[in-house]
């Protein structure tokens, strides 16, 4: 093993890891999956309804994993599946999926707007435009691996 993971890279791994630990313990507080969560997030995003395809690019979640949270959704009565053009479909959440939409995304979606509101301009420029070109730059490499 000759690569050493430098220690601005190793600190990014955490604070990622960390990002994702707080995310999914709000999730488990509010009441939800991790999957359901993103999904509901979306949706919410997106005014209630969302293609499928979109829901499983926006969220990074395989489509075993966001179908398998769907029919969970379902089940429960919070979206409906509606054939679109061609195979696609669409995810639009039923009034009961609109009203936990509020009892969590809405929560979540307002810690994350008060804690960019107390950044200032710069800050959310530096930050946001670190993670666009590292993002841009890791998916081109990535795609010649």
């Amino acid at each position: 093993m000759t690569e050493h993971i430098s220690d601005g890279m190793r600190q990014l791994n955490y604070l990622m890891g960390e990002t994702n630990a707080a995310y999914h313990m709000a999730s488990v507080k509010l009441g939800l999956t991790d999957s359901a969560m993103m999904i509901m997030y979306t949706l919410y995003n997106y005014q209630g309804r969302c293609l499928l395809g979109d829901i499983i690019k926006l969220s990074g979640m395989s489509k075993q994993t966001a179908n398998s949270a769907l029919r969970g959704l379902e089940t429960d009565g919070f979206v409906t599946l509606e054939a679109e053009t061609g195979r696609r479909k669409a995810v639009r959440l039923t009034e009961k999926g609109k009203a936990l939409s509020e009892n969590t995304v809405a929560r979540l979606i307002r810690i994350e707007n008060e804690i960019f509101a107390a950044c200032s301009p710069e800050e959310m420029d530096a930050y946001l435009g670190f993670v666009r070109r590292y993002l841009e730059e890791f998916k081109k490499r990535a795609e010649k691996l």
